[in-house]
């Protein structure tokens, strides 16, 4: 079991950064491969980023590939997720989650655990 404490997100203008933090507790934090989720009003969740135990493999979406970059401090039980040259298209919910796996996981059902959740919202 493990819990996730998000923190990071607000208001930005377009073509600003922000950069979104995940704790976690419980089991040891190396255990898990992490991803960041988003969900915008009206639409599905969907997986935005990627990376396995190590840091060593990250994956990303096409929406966010090139902007994005998620990273992960093991030593500080942590995953980052730093985004940059934002778009009013980025405004969401951002959630990071944990999986079980400790390899890379790029589909949505492989994730287990979640975090509260994070408004980001891209002003133009």
């Amino acid at each position: 079991q493990v819990q996730l404490v998000q923190s990071g997100g607000g208001l930005v203008q377009a073509g600003g950064s922000l950069r979104l933090s995940c704790a976690a507790s419980g089991r040891t934090f190396s255990s898990y491969a992490m991803g960041w989720f988003r969900q915008a009003p009206g639409k599905e969740r969907e997986l935005i980023a990627a990376i396995n135990w190590s840091g060593t493999t990250t994956n990303y979406a096409d929406s966010v590939k090139g902007r994005f970059t998620i990273s992960r401090e093991n030593a500080k039980n942590t995953v980052y997720l730093q985004m940059n040259s934002l778009k009013p298209v980025d405004t969401a919910v951002y959630y990071c989650s944990a999986s079980n796996n400790r390899g890379i996981v790029t589909i949505s059902a492989g994730y287990t655990y979640w975090g509260q959740g994070t408004q980001v919202t891209v002003s133009s």
